[in-house]
């Protein structure tokens, strides 16, 4: 979940002094355990085209394997200062893409991509079987959003660094909706369809190891940064869920994600709208919409009718914020009208002429919010019964209604404009009082003598006080979510990993 000014992770890393050890990946075996054959077409899992190496242009070549000095040159090449928050490489890494059935919002049959990224080498990192991680990505505006293309999207160039290259098997999805998948929407935050997505994806990806000579050692880890934090606990939930024993978790981190989306959404309407909240609401929508939520009898329910007409399927689309904003299908901040109450003190911005929201739709949510309220305790934050139909959508898709069973982190930081801090607390707090393993990072917070997350703190403290004395408290604001949160907390959950992979 990015704001309409960062579409990409656009990491200002040149400016970053603190280094984060890249350590060694253990939970390999010389064997692994078997890799499972390919499963038949049209199944969801099956694969659509079986993996393909992707060729990347560095050190004057077209390269499907990057030795660890070639990779090292070229994240550098591509973005300066990577190496001080990923580490040097431990590992080669080959980059594949491939194509897999699964299914959208209403359960209909689709198709998606998904990028596997494969370590390989002498090093005990690189060596034997190696442990896979699936992660999820963040939101992006743009339907052709590709894990695969780590020359062009900063998010995959990150994700091999902090992980591949340091011995993690990466299966990334790009999601129906995006990255060449012939569905026509996303399924924006449902927790149903964009879990099936992702476990979709690793079967995919399991289907083809044989193939390009992969070894699963048999840990899984899943991880994601933003929305992509949401997808990855909405995932751990469903491997849960299903059971059988074909998805054993070793472990879990969610980083920046609006996990408490109910309260999300009541804090949104409330009058605290966030960065982004123009593209964020109508997604959440749309999704909604298309899993027959029956969120509208027509868009002109909800939108202002300068909107309505366009509104549906706007987003991922092929227009960057720029340009959904000066052709008018989008307001740039104006989520409710300039007159529309309550608005919470600092957050005016968010209020204003030609704005996106009817103000007697936010009054109708309102109405609901005061008659129906949630967040009742930090045990029991969903037991209400809200009759408003986005309130109930967003109650569904909340996640702070299982218990993990595998130790997890959840890492952010406390100023994040985008995604609130309090989705993170609020899940944290609902997890330990069920009983789970949870570990809660503020990346954002003075590291101690004996933190085990002190480099990452250092690192994330180093950055921001560089980039405000550069450039001014607004740089910081606007690069918090993720340009400034998104590579610490990554170095962090890579180094959670390491640890439990070493019990």
């Amino acid at each position: 979940m990015r704001s309409l000014t960062t579409l990409g992770l656009t990491l200002g890393l040149g400016i970053l002094l603190a280094a984060c050890s890249g350590g060694t990946t253990t939970g390999g075996t010389p064997t692994g355990v078997p890799n499972p054959d390919p499963l038949p077409g049209a199944t969801r899992g099956s694969l659509v085209a079986q993996a393909a190496a992707v060729p990347v242009s560095a050190a004057g070549n077209a390269l499907t394997t990057l030795s660890p000095g070639v990779m090292a040159g070229f994240l550098e090449s591509e973005q300066t200062g990577t190496l001080a928050v990923a580490g040097q490489p431990q590992c080669s890494v080959s980059i594949y893409r491939l194509r897999y059935n699964t299914v959208g919002g209403a359960g209909e049959a689709t198709d998606a991509g998904a990028a596997i990224f494969v370590p390989s080498g002498g090093g005990p990192s690189c060596s034997n079987s190696r442990p896979v991680l699936l992660y999820a990505h963040g939101t992006s505006l743009q339907k052709s959003y590709d894990m695969a293309d780590i020359a062009n999207n900063t998010e995959a160039r990150l994700v091999a660094a902090v992980f591949a290259a340091q011995g993690f098997i990466v299966v990334a999805p790009n999601y129906s909706g995006y990255g060449g998948s012939s569905l026509g929407y996303h399924p924006y935050l449902d927790r149903v369809a964009q879990s099936a997505d992702m476990i979709d994806a690793l079967r995919a990806a399991r289907g083809s190891f044989n193939a390009i000579g992969v070894r699963d050692s048999g840990k899984l880890l899943v991880s994601g940064y933003s929305q992509g934090g949401y997808v990855a606990l909405a995932t751990q939930r469903a491997m849960q869920e299903q059971g059988g024993g074909e998805f054993t978790l070793t472990a879990a981190s969610g980083m920046s994600g609006p996990y408490a989306l109910s309260r999300f959404g009541d804090e949104l309407f409330g009058g605290a709208p966030r960065n982004g909240a123009t593209v964020i609401v109508p997604m959440i929508i749309n999704a909604g919409q298309h899993a027959s939520a029956a969120l509208y009898r027509t868009p002109a329910d909800i939108y202002e009718s300068q909107y309505a007409g366009t509104i549906t399927d706007l987003v991922p689309g092929t227009l960057g914020s720029s340009d959904l904003v000066s052709q008018g299908k989008l307001p740039a901040s104006a989520l409710f009208a300039a007159d529309s109450l309550p608005q919470a003190a600092g957050y005016t911005g968010y209020f204003g002429a030609n704005n996106l929201i009817r103000s007697d739709y936010r009054a109708g949510y309102l109405a609901d919010l005061a008659a129906h309220p949630c967040e009742s305790g930090s045990a029991t934050p969903l037991a209400c019964a809200p009759q408003h139909l986005l309130r109930k959508w967003l109650v569904r898709n909340d996640l702070r209604s299982y218990t993990p069973a595998a130790p997890t982190l959840l890492c952010g930081g406390h100023g994040d404009p985008t995604v609130p801090y309090f989705n993170t607390t609020s899940a944290s707090a609902y997890f330990q009082a069920r009983g789970s393993k949870v570990t809660e990072l503020d990346i954002d917070d003075t590291p101690g003598l004996n933190d085990p997350f002190r480099t990452a703190k250092a690192g994330f403290v180093a950055a921001k006080a560089i980039l405000r004395a550069a450039s001014g408290s607004s740089s910081v604001d606007s690069s918090y979510h993720a340009g400034l949160v998104a590579p610490f907390c990554m170095a962090a959950t890579r180094d959670y990993f390491q640890a439990q992979l070493a019990r």
